[in-house]
């Protein structure tokens, strides 16, 4: 498992309007999810609005613990550690991976149903996600099909039910950035 801090900048403005660096160290926030299986998140800033406001030097929005999906009319982004997949996950039950997601505030979004199910981590959120990969791959599985993406690569994840899966010996750093979204009438489940 990658142990490397995440580095988190931000700029914003002093009392004259001139650009600054406001903040300069690790994320403040980084949780392990699913116990000794699970991924490492490193969730790095959240807007609450669109458009964003833009201050002179406000912080990021306070957050109590860690939630999957971005705030209602927002955005978020994380940078997740998912190390190798172990039997755990591919053994897991369905009650078990409602309660991984439950973790995050979205025990609703596991599709996971068992015998039949591509993949215990299987979820669907409201949101545009794109995916970008720092270092090593994750297998992207979708309802029908699924593809490899390897370090440089990005994923627009655009509502669908999907899992991840790490089938490699490594750890994968990928970068997400969730936009809040709204399903058109026909992709309402």
């Amino acid at each position: 498992m990658n142990t490397k801090n995440v580095r988190r900048i931000v700029t914003g403005h002093n009392a004259e309007g001139r650009a600054i660096i406001q903040e300069d160290g690790a994320v403040p926030r980084v949780q392990k999810i699913g116990g000794e299986i699970g991924p490492m998140f490193h969730e790095v800033w959240n807007t609450r609005s669109t458009p964003a406001p833009i201050d002179p030097a406000s912080g990021e929005p306070a957050e109590e613990g860690i939630v999957l999906a971005p705030p209602k009319n927002g955005t978020r982004i994380r940078v997740l550690d998912i190390p190798p997949e172990s039997d755990k996950i591919r053994n897991m039950t369905p009650e078990e991976a409602k309660a991984h997601f439950a973790e995050i505030g979205a025990g609703d979004a596991s599709s996971h149903s068992g015998e039949g199910s591509r993949h215990a981590f299987m979820h669907r959120t409201e949101t545009i996600d794109y995916g970008i990969v720092l270092e090593g791959e994750l297998v992207l599985i979708m309802d029908e099909g699924e593809t490899t993406v390897r370090t440089g690569d990005i994923v627009v994840q655009r509502g669908t039910n999907h899992g991840w899966a790490n089938r490699s010996d490594k750890n994968c750093r990928i970068v997400f950035i969730l936009i809040d979204g709204k399903f058109d009438e026909t992709l309402q489940s």
